[in-house]
């Protein structure tokens, strides 16, 4: 994956979406058709992608019609049909209308104890390879004044990243039994209102809790500031909403399934899934992985099995795209000053080569 960087300093949602929009017009083409081809091959037909995507898009008028907006501008500035940009942004409650995959998508690791040392983050972020072939660092101003950095695809929302109030976000896929087809905000689009707003976990929580959703997501929020909780992990899902804190040692871990109690009851991913395995390597290494150097931390998070670790993705070129799974992202939070710290690779290249800082 080749990652890109843009700046847009307007506050202004429609002017915002339009600049991306125009000045990506062709990787944002390229990746809508991407997914277009791809949802037909999983099993999910044009016209019920359409529906979908039209309907997720509703969604998130009536939640945030900000960002509602923005999608519209963008698909005008990339002279996208509406529709398309909207079932983009609604590629994660779409594909929640199949069955669940045997594999998920990223292992995360957050490190924030009581008091004033910095918090430590790292995640990976595990994706079909044929989908993904450029990413986008995006700087932008929120409307309420703070500058937000985040990673995203091209044409999406949102994903992983981090506010000037000192507030960072990872992002990992769930499956739960309650999702549904009924498309509800765009959990690509809580990432980025959260981003926007929040400017403490309790508020993150909160603005977390408002939004309907029709598929599950994690979304990680840390913050700089010493608060109760520093930490937490919004396990969001049609059944409902759940906060997981981080445990005694100040360690708080995530792969792709469900740790709230009344949750994982519905939990659907299915057993040969590595999310397990995932979580018990972190579990293992974790306290190893408790220092400052990006580098040292990725190579602590592979541990002595450096890049066979579970961690680490590779694409089995025999099977066919839509069953081939790449670490295509590795990146941490420094939320005290507000960047992010990555590299387009698994954590055991980050070690080895080094890392980008935006």
């Amino acid at each position: 994956m080749k990652i890109h960087s843009f700046v847009t300093d307007t506050q202004n949602p429609q002017r915002r979406g339009w600049q991306i929009g125009e000045r990506w017009a062709e990787e944002i083409r390229h990746t809508v058709s991407l997914y277009l081809d791809f949802f037909p091959r999983v099993g999910i037909d044009s016209q019920q992608v359409r529906a979908l995507g039209e309907a997720a898009l509703g969604a998130l008028e009536a939640w945030s019609p900000d960002l509602a907006s923005e999608v519209a501008a963008t698909a005008v500035g990339a002279q996208l049909p509406v529709w398309q940009l909207a079932s983009l942004n609604a590629r994660t409650e779409i594909l929640a209308t199949m069955p669940a995959s045997n594999e998920g998508e990223c292992s995360t690791a957050v490190y924030a104890p009581a008091g004033a040392r910095k918090p430590l983050t790292m995640q990976t972020w595990d994706w079909h390879d044929s989908l993904a072939p450029h990413g986008l660092m995006l700087r932008l101003t929120a409307r309420l004044g703070h500058t937000v950095k985040l990673f995203t695809e091209f044409g999406m929302l949102g994903k992983i990243g981090v506010n000037s109030a000192g507030l960072g976000l990872h992002f990992n896929i769930l499956h739960h039994e309650s999702d549904h087809a009924a498309a509800g905000v765009p959990v690509h689009a809580i990432a980025r209102r959260l981003l926007e707003e929040a400017t403490s976990v309790d508020e993150a929580v909160a603005l977390a809790r408002s939004a309907r959703v029709s598929a599950s997501t994690v979304l990680t929020v840390v913050s700089c500031k010493d608060s109760d909780p520093r930490a937490a992990s919004i396990e969001l899902s049609p059944a409902g909403t759940a906060v997981v804190v981080p445990r005694e040692d100040g360690w708080l871990l995530h792969t792709n399934h469900f740790l709230d109690r009344e949750l994982s009851k519905g939990e659907c991913m299915e057993e040969s899934s590595t999310t397990r395995l995932r979580l018990e390597h972190l579990q293992q290494v974790a306290s190893r992985m408790v220092c400052e150097d990006l580098r040292a931390r990725a190579a602590a998070m592979c541990g002595v099995e450096g890049g066979a670790a579970p961690v680490c993705f590779y694409p089995d070129l025999t099977q066919p795209d839509t069953e081939r799974w790449e670490t295509l992202l590795t990146v941490g939070i420094d939320t005290e000053n507000g960047t992010l710290e990555y590299v387009a690779g698994n954590p055991d290249a980050l070690s080895r080569n080094g890392f980008m800082r935006f």
